[in-house]
């Protein structure tokens, strides 16, 4: 059991006015300058006289959390702390991770700590399946049926029965279960690539360890609601943000499948339909978003990478739950993806300045 109502007291007196810096930081610089120098220069300096007023926020998590659930915990950085700001959990449990690709720049927030997937699980999931596309154990083009669940209670079996519906062509799955999470195509590769035991196969011979899941979606989904994800730990179905974009960035790298599967699953994650209110809210329009969202009782999370404009890319893993409602929820990512993306344009400022 994690002690949030302990947080809850001990943040009270901080908390307005995390938010409140949070919300000068997300509010005061248009986004439309973000790409200009002087509009950098400016996110730099209010990061730094932001910093000083927010640092006790380390503090507060340690206290209540543990540093060992957190390390390496630094926030010795303006950006840093900025981020412990807008990730503030009095009222949830909210972890977050981001990797800038170009240099392996880390910045998260309880970035070790575990957090229900929901369906942004499904990025593995397809991977697995493009990986035995490489292998030569089934093509893009090879057919098979959609699994849809048929009514049971919850709870009433280890796993909920399914029945085998529309067949339609592996591209036409992973298409549905990213852009749409669609759960029936979903649980359809789930089943061809030998399930949850065979992803988890996959990701651990990619070298990532904190990372699994258990069930398939018909029983992820019919069983939801028992466990509160805001104060309580559930290792099932569960990975560390920092896991999460560990595998991102792999995945973007090109280091565990073919171009051709990179570009099939990146591609299904740049045409994603949900979450419009969450990562893609809170950036630019100029910014591409390649992303998979996940919802379950009481959390909404949003993974994916991040491209500006100007050719730099960020994996960035956002999970966050209670908050009091889903738009909360998906405010507070929105808001966090903002604070990531203006974070590495500071300090991107920040090192060609040093570099003259």
């Amino acid at each position: 059991m994690i002690g949030a109502d302990k947080l809850v007291a001990r943040c009270r007196m901080g908390t307005r006015r995390f938010l409140k810096v949070a919300t000068l930081a997300t509010g005061s610089m248009t986004l439309g300058l973000l790409a200009s120098a002087p509009a950098q220069a400016q996110a730099q300096a209010q990061f730094r006289a932001q910093a000083a007023a927010i640092g006790d926020v380390q503090d507060s998590f340690d206290s209540v959390f543990g540093t060992e659930q957190r390390q390496p915990r630094t926030y010795s950085s303006d950006f840093g702390k900025q981020l412990a700001a807008v990730a503030e959990a009095s009222h949830g449990r909210i972890g977050v991770a981001a990797m800038d690709l170009s240099t392996g720049r880390m910045v998260d927030v309880l970035g070790n700590q575990r957090f229900p997937m929901a369906s942004t699980s499904k990025i593995a999931i397809a991977a697995t399946f493009l990986d035995g596309v490489d292998k030569g154990k089934w093509t893009l083009s090879s057919e098979f049926p959609l699994m849809v669940p048929v009514p049971s209670a919850p709870f009433s079996s280890s796993i909920a029965p399914v029945r085998a519906g529309t067949y339609m062509s592996a591209r036409q799955l992973i298409e549905i279960m990213i852009t749409r999470s669609n759960n029936y195509a979903t649980d359809a590769l789930l089943k061809v690539v030998g399930g949850p035991s065979a992803v988890n196969a996959w990701v651990r011979r990619t070298g990532i360890e904190e990372w699994h899941i258990d069930r398939d979606i018909a029983t992820l989904v019919r069983d939801d609601g028992a466990i509160d994800p805001a104060k309580v730990v559930d290792k099932r179905d569960s990975a560390t943000p920092i896991a999460v974009v560990e595998l991102l960035a792999g995945i973007y790298q090109g280091k565990w499948m073919s171009k051709q599967g990179r570009d099939v699953l990146l591609g299904a994650m740049s045409r994603t339909v949900t979450g419009k209110r969450r990562i893609r809210a809170g950036l630019p329009a100029e910014v591409t978003v390649s992303h998979k969202t996940g919802s379950l009782n009481n959390t909404s999370s949003d993974i994916g990478i991040i491209e500006g404009p100007d050719g730099n890319a960020y994996a960035v893993a956002i999970y966050v739950t209670g908050q009091g409602t889903r738009p909360n929820r998906e405010a507070r990512i929105a808001s966090i993806a903002r604070t990531i993306y203006n974070g590495y344009l500071a300090e991107g400022l920040a090192y060609r300045t040093a570099a003259r």
